[in-house]
């Protein structure tokens, strides 16, 4: 009876102070660890869905970019096609419009967004006012090519061999265009990188 006695004691005693401190402890760090959980996620999600984002249009930049070199041509002034051969920024005439006159297009990174200006032609005898584009254009944002060290444009001869010190406008038959993507460079991994080329063909022909 005596032992029967305390032990139906002890078992209805409850939850001591210590009990429900440590309880309330490790359903605290619980939660912490489920939110923490979930704020990453989101975190990370957001991050994926902005890069994805970003990436998209320069995909669309690139293609417009192609297209317009792929139309170089000369200019109604009769100047030469390509004009400036830079690493992050490249001018051409191109007819964009497919009308009666010829554009004169500048492509060009400023910090890490890469811009299109549109100049056309008036007057006659034609002449291009470089001072004001008639239409500036974002073609890709977050581009990353300057801290990568990583040129945007790569020319090459009809020999298939990339531009050099002496080689001229008049040499170059293929552009490769590399663009890296990036919205947050801190972030490892993170870079995409779009590539693409075009063939100038309007000018094979010339010599």
């Amino acid at each position: 009876m005596y032992h029967s006695y305390w032990s139906q004691k002890g078992s209805a005693r409850g939850i001591s102070l210590v009990e429900t401190v440590v309880i309330a402890a490790l359903f605290t760090l619980l939660m912490l660890a489920i939110t923490s959980s979930i704020i990453s996620f989101y975190r990370v999600n957001d991050y994926s869905i902005a890069q994805a984002y970003q990436v998209s249009n320069a995909r669309q930049g690139v293609e417009q970019l192609i297209r317009d070199m792929r139309e170089m041509t000369y200019a109604d002034d009769g100047t030469f096609p390509l004009v400036d051969m830079g690493s992050t920024s490249i001018s051409f005439y191109s007819d964009l419009d497919r009308d009666d006159s010829v554009e004169y297009i500048e492509y060009t990174l400023s910090s890490t967004t890469l811009y299109k200006n549109i100049y056309s032609a008036s007057g006659s005898p034609p002449i291009y006012n470089m001072v004001t584009p008639e239409s500036t254009h974002t073609i890709s944002e977050y581009v990353q090519n300057n801290l990568q060290s990583i040129p945007i444009f790569v020319y090459y001869d009809e020999a298939g061999l990339p531009a050099h010190a002496t080689t001229t406008a008049t040499d170059i038959r293929y552009i490769q265009v590399s663009l890296i993507i990036n919205i947050d460079p801190i972030r490892d991994p993170g870079q995409y990188m779009l590539r693409s080329s075009a063939s100038l063909r309007n000018l094979k022909n010339i010599q």
